[in-house]
């Protein structure tokens, strides 16, 4: 059974896991095709689908990834890849870009798909469907928005006591330091 895995992983590149996860998506895909086209609005999305390709390849991409190489310019020695970044041993601090992209990330996202009821665009609309007021969308997500820069906020606090505990504790022996040479591992590389 392994020289089949084996086998299959040598063939497909990745585990044989990854591709019955890659066939089980094509086939959701095809089938939401297929139930779109048997509703008679493959026009309409279509549409969508080129809307949403030109809308962030063109219009969206191009935006995030400016606003994040401005943010990466401001910090850029905590980015860590930065050319001018100290030593790490000096500034022992975990990169903060990472704890400001994700939030921001999905606060945007979710403005994105609720845009027109936070926005209050469609309220009427809204009001027509469910007699509800679409007023609490706006405060919705910006609570939202900051519980997600919160729990970033103290996991980024987390990650500095970590580092700043590390730091103290010193640099880590090597485990050829801290184990005896037995001299049962010479022959494999790692001994």
């Amino acid at each position: 059974m392994t020289r089949v895995i084996a086998g299959i992983r040598g063939w497909y590149g990745a585990n044989p896991l990854h591709l019955l996860a890659l066939l089980a998506a094509f086939a959701l895909a095809g089938y939401a095709v297929r139930a779109v086209v048997a509703a008679g609005q493959w026009q309409v999305y279509a549409l969508w689908f080129l809307v949403a390709i030109v809308g962030h390849d063109l219009l969206l991409f191009p935006l995030y990834s400016l606003a994040d190489l401005s943010l990466r310019r401001l910090l850029p020695w905590r980015d860590g890849g930065a050319s001018t970044a100290p030593n790490r041993a000096a500034n022992p601090q975990p990169p903060i870009i990472n704890h400001l992209r994700v939030p921001a990330g999905f606060s945007l996202l979710l403005l994105l798909v609720w845009f027109p009821l936070i926005l209050r665009l469609s309220s009427s609309a809204y009001h027509r469907a469910s007699g509800l007021t679409a007023a609490p969308y706006l405060w919705r997500w910006i609570a939202v928005t900051g519980v997600m820069f919160l729990a970033s906020a103290v996991g980024y606090a987390l990650r500095l006591r970590h580092a700043a505990l590390k730091a103290r504790a010193g640099p880590v022996q090597s485990q050829s330091e801290t184990w005896p040479d037995s001299g049962l591992f010479k022959g494999d590389g790692r001994g």
